[in-house]
């Protein structure tokens, strides 16, 4: 590490950045020597630093990622574990609330040939995972949950993933200030008990579901009792499956 590396390294600790010394690193090649200040500066304001480099590191993909844009969590890997753990792999693919597409990608990546629908309410997340889906055939769309999906789908979808927002309003103020201040409060907060958003998903994926058909949601370990009873009342069969090393739990429904 060179004395100019050791400076930025110093900032970024100094600044709260638990992996400052990686961080410095890629700051310094992002900047190739132009407006490293800037991107510095940025990061000590909390900027969350995969906005600033413009790119996500997602199961292996690098990924494009706009300001404004949820940054995909690598606790959500085990979400996609999920999604690939099963004998019969998906063939068709909805996710909602896709922010940057990385869940959809991530799963893609193991299953080229997956077809691929994605949703997101928030137009800037709309183009930023148009970027990252740009398969031939790979659909984003920009509305509410299923809102927008073609009807036609209905009862044909094998496998539905959303990381949903489920932090409950109340605690969206002790959250790191990268989330609090530089994510869109709608990627964020889930309601009074986190869950708002899941009562919707949960309801209506019965009608979207192909028979085997699974629906994975990503919840905290406090709201796996409440999933698991939204999920029967909507005549879906429920699991949970925790991911200890990632510090992960996915809900799955699935349509019997």
């Amino acid at each position: 590490m060179d004395a100019h590396e050791v400076a930025v390294t110093a900032r970024l600790r100094a600044a709260g950045c638990v992996f400052a010394e990686e961080e410095a690193a890629l700051l310094i090649q992002a900047a190739a020597g132009a407006d490293l200040e800037r991107l510095v500066v940025r990061r000590e304001a909390g900027e969350p630093l995969e906005v600033i480099l413009g790119w996500v590191d997602f199961g292996g993909l690098r990924l494009h990622l706009s300001r404004g844009v949820f940054v995909p969590r690598q606790r959500s890997l085990a979400l996609v574990a999920v999604a690939l753990a099963t004998p019969d792999p998906p063939r068709r693919l909805l996710d909602l609330g896709c922010g940057s597409g990385a869940l959809a990608a991530a799963v893609r990546r193991h299953l080229p040939d997956l077809e691929v629908w994605a949703v997101d309410v928030d137009p800037v997340a709309v183009a930023c995972a148009a970027r990252n889906l740009a398969e031939p055939g790979d659909r984003v769309l920009c509305g509410s949950w299923f809102e927008p999906v073609p009807a036609e789908l209905g009862g044909t979808v094998d496998l539905i993933v959303a990381n949903a927002p489920y932090v409950p309003s109340a605690a969206l103020a002790t959250m790191p200030p990268e989330a609090r201040l530089h994510e869109p409060a709608t990627a964020l907060d889930g309601g009074a008990d986190g869950l708002d958003h899941h009562r919707v998903l949960i309801a209506q994926a019965p009608a979207w579901l192909a028979v085997g058909g699974r629906l994975l949601i990503e919840v905290g370990v406090d709201q796996v009792a409440t999933g698991l009873t939204l999920i029967a009342d909507a005549g879906l069969r429920g699991a949970a499956v925790r991911d200890e090393e990632r510090e992960a739990t996915v809900l799955i429904a699935t349509r019997a």
